[in-house]
């Protein structure tokens, strides 16, 4: 009988952390068990480190997010941590920190349990930073690949720092995103090991023959020595180096997902599905046949970008900038409003109010196109309501309006019938803001010409498990 397979999946996301635990279903080898999983905010942003970056600057304090993810360790069930085979982490893509190698943490005792605590850490640059404007992305070499860069990447935001903050960089001789650094924190590595996931999503990274633009970025100045070394995602990168709660000294680690590809794999069945995940911001995605090669020039107005997913196929991806952070900016302005009154209320308390008022308003026609962050493709984009009438002024017309609009906005970068030419025949549903909001799911429905189904509001952690389940249980056969 084949040795009981539990593995360990850590999602560091933009405003939450998720861990989850996962096991082989018996007597189905595709099947499997979250036998349990946890949640907890972030709430790591932080002011930039550089005064340069201005109100732009988007960055979170590393520390926090380690206590996110310890919280969530904490709170798994112990005795099934000690049966931990495997560790898979995926993460917000994009985004860039930096450490020195060796000095990256320190291991200590939290009670009883063996935890690391960030020691000479940056900030991470996280991918919603919009310190480079369209001027400055002009400015930049062009790339050898067919990704172009935009702001928020992490090769774009080195570049910066390079041009406005020097010193900065000198202090620090590691760079990677905040899963690949959990990764080479608990794997004990001197150099990180990043995926081609993440060397994508970061810029100037050819997928074809899976190597940095070396060249090009060296004859702009560029900090190659920064870049991580790159493997194929599924990799072990190594294996912990300490205890880490119950999880024994010795356990393999993946190398570090992208959100996106770990999503996708713990939800999408067959190739004719797509998967919509709405999150902090939105992505809906489809699989490319085996041997599609995007073009490789890159064309930074086209909305809908080809990502590496695993064995060399790609993901065609509509990345919206403008999902639940949207929805949450418009309820911090309206308790911001109340506040201006004299009146104080929490924020929950509007979110939920506003959704009820939403789905008790089954129409409206006013129209609100909520691109208030501008898109990769048209970063200079704002916002805009229109079709403004007496009639359409109530809380119920404006969030349905607001949540049309998400939908509506997506359709616009890979319109539906894109999807069918492709032969899309489902759509997968995912993500907290998703899961969390009827009438949004509504939306979601009323727009694609497919069936809409649901996953579980942990699946970029449920993912990374998976591709470390399917490993074990591959090398168990051999």
């Amino acid at each position: 009988m084949a040795a009981r397979s539990v593995t360990l999946g850590i999602d560091l996301g933009t405003t939450s952390v998720k861990a989850a635990l996962v096991e082989a279903a018996r007597g189905d080898p595709s099947g499997f068990v979250v036998l349990a999983s946890c949640a907890r905010p972030a709430r790591a942003e932080t002011a930039a480190q550089s005064a340069a970056a201005g109100p732009q600057g988007q960055e979170q304090d590393v520390r926090r997010i380690i206590q996110a993810l310890h919280e969530c360790l904490a709170a798994l069930p112990r005795q099934q941590l000690c049966k931990v085979c495997g560790i898979g982490v995926s993460g917000q893509m994009h985004g860039v920190m930096f450490w020195k190698t060796g000095q990256g943490c320190e291991w200590t005792e939290a009670g009883a349990a063996p935890v690391f605590e960030p020691r000479a850490v940056s900030h991470l640059v996280t991918w919603q930073d919009g310190r480079c404007g369209s001027e400055f992305l002009a400015s930049l070499p062009r790339p050898e690949s067919h990704l172009s860069v935009a702001t928020g990447f992490g090769c774009a935001t080195i570049f910066w720092l390079l041009k406005n903050s020097p010193e900065f960089l000198k202090s620090y001789d590691a760079a990677g995103t905040i899963h690949d650094y959990v990764v080479a924190m608990l794997c004990g590595l001197t150099r990180p090991l990043m995926s081609d996931q993440n060397a994508a999503s970061w810029g100037y990274f050819n997928t074809r023959s899976q190597s940095w633009n070396l060249e090009i970025l060296r004859d702009a100045g560029f900090p190659v020595h920064l870049l991580p070394d790159v493997t194929d995602p599924g990799n072990v990168a190594g294996r912990t180096s300490q205890a880490w709660f119950e999880i024994p000294k010795g356990t393999q680690v993946g190398v570090a997902l992208g959100d996106l590809q770990a999503s996708v794999y713990s939800c999408m069945a067959q190739r004719t599905d797509a998967v919509l995940n709405i999150s902090t911001s939105v992505q809906l995605v489809a699989s490319m046949p085996s041997g599609f090669q995007p073009v490789q020039t890159p064309d930074p107005a086209a909305p809908v970008a080809y990502f590496p997913y695993f064995d060399r196929t790609y993901l065609a991806v509509a990345a919206s900038l403008n999902g639940g952070n949207v929805l949450a900016m418009f309820v911090h302005m309206l308790v911001q409003w109340m506040a201006d009154l004299g009146l104080e209320v929490e924020e929950s308390t509007v979110y939920s109010r506003m959704i009820q008022a939403a789905a008790q308003q089954k129409d409206t026609c006013l129209t609100i196109t909520p691109t208030v962050l501008g898109e990769r493709h048209l970063p200079d984009q704002l916002a805009s309501v229109t079709r403004i009438s007496s009639s359409d002024l109530s809380l119920g017309h404006v969030t349905r309006a607001l949540c049309r609009g998400i939908v509506q906005n997506l359709h616009s970068m890979l319109p539906f019938q894109q999807l069918q030419e492709w032969g899309v025949e489902r759509v997968i549903g995912s993500g907290s803001a998703l899961s969390r909001n009827e009438v949004l799911k509504q939306e979601v429905q009323r727009a694609f010409p497919f069936p809409v189904s649901y996953g579980q509001d942990v699946d970029a952690a449920v993912g990374a498990a998976l591709v470390m389940l399917q490993r074990n249980l591959n090398q168990q056969e051999y």
